[in-house]
This record gives structure tokens, sequence and C-alpha cells, in this order.
């Protein structure tokens, strides 16, 4: 399917043989303004082989492509604050404070971004979202040298969050496009290649101050200018808006109202919360705690991007397990192996064991990533099993399923900004802890008792013995 044009495609009544001339139609519709796709059925398998996958694969590479970069942008200050040795005047405490700063806004910002793609469109939204990615990467590349004010370096480091709101809308336009059966693995790859934005950023730093030194922290924001052009370009060029997307607004209203939409947060701030502020602040984490053996940053880089690498490779795997298993099944026992993941961390710490250490948080990582994968899985689920109750009461099975979509679609947003809030409470116990003890046991024993929680929360609302269809989720 080529990709510069307005598809327009049948009916619900069409057979296979429509569906081809469906194809051949919006095939011929290439380079006729406004990108924007009428109808939409990717539940219908003639229409999905025939015209939809080709459209939904094109999308979804472009996607991961601008929301791999917003990551990147997103996560710009987990690495410069390795740069900023005493020169700066900066603390621990402060450091910490200047990751849960972008991560702050990142996760503000997703609920805008989620309802940008109703008002807007994917497509639209996806080029405008691209470039504001200028703005964090150029002032960074400016401010950041010796004798820059502490004020000025938390302003240029919350505008860094920006990058946090494209993962909503991101999430929430691919979700549209994939039929139900496909969700898991089409919103795992989605965010998926997105989360690998973390760990790329850590090697770009790495990379300068293993070549350039410490003493270059601006080379690593404008690295990233190229590539944001490059993003917004493409996706001007080769990806589609949905009408049926675009001007449904209503839908965050409703999800509000949804018992399940705060259910499904909680769970979020769990997985995702813990991925993001690990992410964030893994490589302060280690040259606290562990002074001496990482005494200068390229010690601690060498290390903080493999957890980031390693959790964002497995979600599209909790996706597809999700899937195969159930959503909430998968959710349950990761988190009950991601409370058995902080308490090595926890036993790692009090017996000042480093490989041990590591390896706990190599592995909460890779935890958090499943747990990431099989969360979003669960909230189209969800909104089936609603659907299907509407439609057992006699609403119309296409409104149904159109309601099913977009108010998934808006919780993907709501439980992504939700979720992403869990990164600054990673954060600001990090700095607690450290504050108070000069360790972080205080910590990791808060996030063993915070899965657990989320553990408990599961079982109890999915999985327990009369929770009826929504065992299915």
């Amino acid at each position: 399917m080529s990709g510069s044009g307005s598809a327009v495609v049948g009916t619900p009544a069409e057979s296979g043989a429509d569906s081809q001339a469906a194809s051949r139609a919006a095939s011929r519709a290439v380079g006729r303004g406004t990108r924007t796709i009428t109808d939409w059925r990717p539940e219908e398998l003639s229409f999905w082989e025939e015209a939809g996958a080709r459209i939904a694969r094109r999308n979804l590479v472009f996607s991961v492509l601008s929301e791999h970069i917003g990551f990147s942008v997103w996560s710009l200050w987990s690495v410069l604050v390795l740069f900023l040795g005493p020169q700066y005047h900066v603390d621990a405490a402060g450091k910490f404070t200047l990751t849960a700063l972008p991560t702050a806004l990142g996760a503000f910002l997703r609920l805008p971004y989620s309802y940008a793609v109703a008002r807007f469109g994917g497509r639209s939204w996806t080029v405008l979202s691209a470039l504001l990615l200028l703005v964090p990467t150029v002032l960074a590349g400016i401010v950041l040298q010796p004798g820059v004010t502490y004020g000025a370096l938390l302003a240029v480091a919350c505008v860094a969050g920006v990058g946090g709101g494209n993962f909503a809308s991101s999430m929430a336009n691919i979700n549209a496009f994939y039929p139900q059966r496909l969700k898991g693995w089409a919103l795992g790859v989605n965010a998926g290649g997105g989360n690998l934005g973390v760990p790329a950023v850590q090697l770009v730093a790495l990379l300068v101050l293993a070549t350039a030194g410490a003493g270059e922290p601006r080379l690593v924001p404008l690295v990233y200018l190229p590539l944001i052009v490059l993003a917004a370009l493409g996706a001007a060029l080769r990806m589609d808006n949905l009408a049926a997307v675009k001007g449904r607004r209503g839908a965050l209203r409703e999800v509000v109202r949804e018992p399940h939409s705060w259910v499904m947060s909680l769970l979020y701030i769990g997985s995702f919360g813990s991925f993001i502020g690990f992410g964030f602040a893994f490589g302060q984490v280690l040259q606290v705690q562990f002074p001496q053996q990482f005494a200068t940053p390229v010690d601690a880089a060498y290390l903080t991007f493999l957890g980031p690498l390693l959790g964002s490779l497995v979600r599209p795997v909790g996706g597809r397990l999700a899937d195969r298993f159930g959503g909430a099944r998968v959710t349950l026992w990761n988190f009950a192996a991601m409370a058995a993941g902080a308490g090595v961390v926890l036993l790692a710490s009090a017996q000042r064991s480093l490989p041990l250490f590591v390896t706990g948080f190599v592995v909460l990582f890779v935890l958090s990533g499943l747990g990431n994968g099989s969360t979003y899985k669960m909230i189209p689920a969800i909104f089936r099993v609603r659907a299907d109750e509407a439609v057992a009461a006699g609403a119309d099975p296409v409104t149904a399923e159109t309601d099913s979509r977009r108010r998934a679609s808006a919780l993907i947003g709501l439980a992504g900004a939700i979720g992403a809030f869990g990164g600054v409470l990673v954060n600001l116990a990090f700095r607690q802890a450290f504050l108070d003890s000069r360790n972080g046991d205080a910590a990791y024993l808060a996030f063993l008792v915070a899965y657990a929680v989320c553990f408990v929360v599961t079982w109890a609302v999915y999985l327990r013995p009369g929770a009826g269809r929504l065992r299915e989720v």
C-alpha cells in the first residue's frame, strides 16, 4: 500500500472481492489530499488481509520512530546529570530533582497528548509533537556549560518532559489501527520501540563520554536534532489520520467515570512507573550506593543502559503472552516476580553486593517491561467485554465496537499519564532514602510493598472466583 493519500474503503457488507476493490481504490487515492481514512474495519478479516494490515503496519513503523526519539528526549537528563561534575555545584539530591521534573511534566502532558489524537488526527499530531522535541534539545545544547545556574538547569530539564507526552498519543493512535486479536502485540511493539529510546540516549551519552569526555555534555542533545527532523518528515509523508478516531473527543470524560480506569492506572504505576523511574535514576543510584566502584560517570554509563534495553525489548513479549494467556494472568504473576526482584535488591543493598544488586535491578527492568505489555493488553480487553455486554442488552454492534475503541484509546492516555507519575514517585523515593541514610533500602522496601499491593488488586478485580467475564481480560 503506497502511502501518501486519503484512503476511502467500502462498507461492512462487502465481500472479499469488494475488499480487494476497496484496496485498489485506496491505492488510487494516493496523493489526493488529507491522508484521512474514512472507513476502517480491522476486525473484518477480508478487509484486514487486503488493505488494513499494510496500512496499520506502515503507521506503526513511523509511530515507533517518533515515539522512540520522544523517549530519548524525555530521558535526556537521566544521562546529562552524569556530566554535571563539581564545577556545576549540584549535589546528589539536586540531580534526582533534575530527573524528577521532566518525568512529572511528561506524565502531565500525556493527557492532552492522547486527547490531541482525537482533536487533530494521529498523523497530524505526530508531526507536530515530533517538531516540539526540537525545543528541549536546542535549549539543552545552549545552557549546558559550567556557570549555568541551577534554576536554568531545572527549567530546561523540565521542558524535556514534552518527550514523555509522545507515548500517549502514539499508543492511542496505534490502538485504533489494530484488531482486538493483535492489540497486545501491536501495542507492545509500539511501546517497546519507544521505550528503547531510554537505553539509546544512554548509549549516545556513553559514546560522548568515552570520546569527547565529560566536558562536552552539549553533544548529546545535539545528536538528536537531525533525527527529530527526519521523524517529523517521515510521519508527514507516510502516516494517516483515522476519521473514526478524529473528532470523537468525549471518550476521556466517559473513562474517568469507569472504575476499571483507576484500577488499570494503579497497575500501570507499578509496571511503567517502575520502568521509567528506574531508567531515570539507575545511574545516580549506582554512583551514590557504590561510590568506590563508580567513581566516574563513564563507570556508571557502562551499566545504565542494560536494564532499560532489556526491559524495552521484552515489552512486545509481554503483549504476546497476554494475547495468548490473558493480560490479567500475566500481570498477576509478573507483579509477584517484581516483588521478589525488589527483595533481591534489598538483600543486595544490605550485603553491599554489587553483582547481586545489578542482577536484581536488571531483573526488575525486564519484569517491568513484561508488565507494561500485559497491562496495556488488558485495557482494550476490558472495553471489549463492556461492548459485548452492551450488544447483549440491545445496543448496535457497530456503535458498541466504535465506542470500545475510542474509550480504550482514551484510557491508554489516562493510564499512561498516571502511570508515568510512578516514575516521579520512584525518583522522590530514592532522593529521600539517600538523604536520610545514604542508601536506598527504604525505597527498595517501598517498591516491594507496592508490587504486593498490585498483585492483590489484580487478583481481586480480575481473577478471583466470581469475576465473571472479567477473567477473560
